[in-house]
C-alpha cells in the first residue's frame, strides 16, 4: 500500500508529458473515471520523456544569463567574421595593400611593411583598429614615379582618393562580415532563426557604434607623431626633422614620397635610402642617461649620432655602477662618439669618476650650477649630492635633492640677470630638477629608469630619460630585460626652444626590437598659437 501513492504520482506525470503542450497543461488532473491502478498501462504509449525542469521554474535560464550569452555569441561571431572575410585588397598609390578592421582595446592604425617593420598612428580611440598590410610595391608604378617626378605633386591626392575608396569598401565588407559571422554562430549555438537574427542585428549595432566612436575621436594630425618599429625605425631621419614638419609640410610630403619610392631598395641595403640633409636652423640633442656600465650603450650612441646628425650628447648621470677607480676606463669611448659630450654626476658616479671624465677629450662636466656653452647651447647643471654605493655615508634623502635643485635654480637666475639666460638645466634626480621650474625652458634628468615628460606649473618642460644601458647587468636579475631608451631633441638654433623629439626604444639584453615615436609640443602642433620666446 505504501507504493500506491508513488505509482499514482509517476503515472500522472507520465500522462501529463504525453499530452502537455504548455507548462500549465502539465498539471491538469487525470480524469475522474480513470482508476489509479489502470493509469500505468495507458501511459505505455508515451513518446515524450518527462522533463523535471518543466516543474521547476528556477531551473530555466535567467534573462541576464541569456543576454550575456547572446552578447558573447555576437562578439565572438563578429570577430570570426572580421577575421575570415572582413578585409579588402586595394592599390594605394604605387603599393598593393590589404586593409582590415580588428578588435582592439586602444584603437589606432597600424601599417605593416613586411619584413621592414611597422608604422603605428594614434588615429582614433575605439574598440576597432585599422590594419594596413603593404603586400608589395608595384615596380612599374614605382618606376613611373621615379622617371616622372612631376607626378609626385599629385601623389597626395591620388593616395587620399585610394584610401577613401578603400575605407568605404572596407566599411561595407565589415558590416557584411560581422552580421554574417554573428548570425551563423547564433544559428549554430541556438538553432533558432529568431535568436540568430538577433545576434546579427546586435553585431551590426555594435559595429555602427564603434564606427561612430572612430568618427568622433578621429585625429588627422596623428601622422605627425608616428611610432616606427623594425627597420622603419630609421624613417624619422629619412623623412625630415620636426621643424620641417611644422613649417614646411610640403617638404615633409616630398620626403615621404621619396621614402615610398625607395622601399624596394631596402630589401637589398638600407644604405640606399635617400639621405636627408638636416635643416641648418635645427639643432639635434641626444639625451641619454643611466648607462650603468653597459658597453653596448656606446655603440648605440655612436649609431644615433651618425643617423641623426647629432649636435651634442647630454648624459644625465649614473654612467657607472659603483663609482670605483677600476671602472674609470669604461669612460674612454666618450672621446670617439662623434659629438660633444656633456655630463652631470649621478648617485652612482663618484668624485673620482667626475675628475677622470673631465680630462677626456670632447667631454664637458657641469656641476655646482656652473654654466657652459656647447654647440651654441647654454647648459647649467649640478651633480647629485648623494653617492649611494658608499655605505659609510648615510643617504640624505629627498631633502638633499631639493637643496641641490635650489642652488641650481639660483645660479640660473643669476645668469639671466646678467643677460645670459640658460637654455637647458641638468640634474640626475627629477626631484632636484623640479626646483628649476620657471627659470629655464627645458630641464633634463634620469635616475628612475623609465621615460616621462611633463610641463611643470611654471612652464619648464621636465624630460626624464629611461636607462640607455637597459639598467646594466642588473637587468638580468629580472625575467624581462629592461628596454634601452634614448631621445633625440630638436631645438631651434635661433631661439634654442624645443621643436619636437623622437623617443627611441630598443630591446634589452637578448632582444632585437626597435621603435621610434615622434612627439610635438602642444605649441608646435598645426593650428596652435606659437609660444612667445625670449631672446
Amino acid at each position: 500500500m505504501a507504493r500506491e501513492p508513488l505509482r499514482l504520482l509517476r503515472a500522472t506525470a507520465q500522462r501529463a508529458g504525453t499530452v502537455a503542450v504548455s507548462p500549465l497543461r502539465r498539471f491538469r488532473r487525470p480524469s475522474q473515471t480513470s482508476s489509479p491502478a489502470a493509469s500505468p498501462d495507458r501511459t505505455a504509449v508515451a513518446s515524450t520523456p518527462f522533463d523535471p525542469a518543466a516543474l521547476d521554474p528556477t531551473a530555466r535560464p535567467r534573462p541576464l544569463v541569456r543576454a550575456a550569452g547572446l552578447a558573447a555569441v555576437t562578439v565572438l561571431g563578429a570577430w570570426i567574421g572580421l577575421l575570415v572575410v572582413g578585409s579588402v585588397h586595394i592599390s594605394v598609390g604605387p603599393m598593393d595593400t590589404r586593409m582590415a578592421l580588428r578588435p582592439s582595446l586602444t584603437g589606432g592604425t597600424k601599417i605593416n611593411v613586411a619584413p621592414l617593420g611597422a608604422l603605428e598612428l594614434n588615429s582614433h580611440h575605439a574598440p576597432l583598429r585599422l590594419d594596413v598590410d603593404v603586400d608589395r610595391l608595384d615596380p612599374i608604378r614605382s618606376q613611373a614615379l621615379v622617371d616622372h617626378p612631376e607626378r609626385l605633386s599629385g601623389l597626395q591626392d591620388e593616395v587620399a582618393s585610394d584610401v577613401t575608396r578603400g575605407t568605404l569598401g572596407l566599411a561595407v565588407r565589415s558590416c557584411v562580415a560581422v552580421v554574417f559571422g554573428a548570425t551563423a554562430l547564433g544559428l549554430a549555438v541556438y538553432r533558432r532563426p529568431r535568436r540568430a537574427l538577433a545576434a546579427g542585428g546586435l553585431a551590426l549595432t555594435l559595429l555602427t557604434a564603434s564606427g561612430g566612436a572612430v568618427y568622433a575621436t578621429w585625429n588627422p594630425n596623428s601622422v605627425l607623431e608616428p611610432r616606427y618599429s623594425g627597420l622603419l625605425s630609421s624613417a624619422p631621419s629619412v623623412v625630415g626633422n620636426a621643424r620641417s614638419i611644422v613649417t614646411d609640410f610640403d617638404v615633409y610630403q616630398r620626403e615621404l614620397a621619396r621614402l615610398v619610392t625607395n622601399v624596394t631598395q631596402l630589401y637589398e641595403a638600407t644604405s640606399t635610402l635617400p639621405a636627408y640633409q638636416p635643416d641648418p636652423t635645427t639643432m639635434r640633442v641626444l639625451h641619454i642617461s643611466d648607462v650603468h656600465l653597459n658597453p653596448a650603450a656606446w655603440h648605440i650612441v655612436q649609431s644615433l649620432v651618425r643617423q641623426y646628425k647629432v649636435s651634442v650628447i647630454i648624459d644625465t648621470g649614473d654612467t657607472m655602477d659603483h663609482g670605483t677607480s677600476a671602472e674609470n676606463g669604461f669612460l674612454d669611448p666618450v672621446s670617439d662618439l662623434g659629438a660633444p659630450y656633456v655630463w652631470v654626476r649621478g648617485n652612482h658616479d663618484s668624485a673620482s669618476t667626475q675628475r677622470y671624465l673631465a680630462k677626456r677629450k670632447g667631454a664637458h662636466v657641469v656641476d655646482n650650477g656652473d654654466v657652459i656653452t656647447v654647440a651654441g647651447l647654454r647648459i647649467a647643471g649640478i651633480g647629485d649630492p648623494q653617492f649611494t654605493p658608499d655605505r659609510s655615508a648615510a643617504a640624505a634623502g629627498d631633502a638633499a635633492e631639493h637643496s641641490a635643485g635650489r642652488r641650481l635654480a639660483e645660479a640660473i637666475r643669476d645668469r639671466e640677470a646678467a643677460g645670459a639666460p640658460v637654455d637647458i638645466a641638468l640634474a640626475h634626480n627629477p626631484i632636484a630638477a623640479r626646483e628649476t621650474d620657471g627659470t629655464v625652458p627645458l630641464a633634463l634628468t634620469g635616475h628612475v629608469h623609465h621615460r616621462r615628460t611633463e610641463v611643470l606649473p611654471g612652464g619648464t618642460r621636465l624630460m626624464t630619460e629611461g636607462s640607455t644601458g637597459g639598467s646594466g647587468l642588473r637587468a638580468v636579475d629580472d625575467g624581462t630585460p629592461d628596454t634601452v631608451q634614448a631621445s633625440v631633441l630638436y631645438l631651434d638654433r635661433d631661439t634654442r626652444r624645443l621643436q619636437a623629439w623622437d623617443e627611441i626604444d630598443l630591446g634589452g639584453l637578448g632582444l632585437a626590437k626597435a621603435e621610434v615615436s615622434r612627439h610635438l609640443p602642444a605649441e608646435n602642433r598645426p593650428g596652435a598659437t606659437p609660444t612667445p620666446t625670449t631672446p
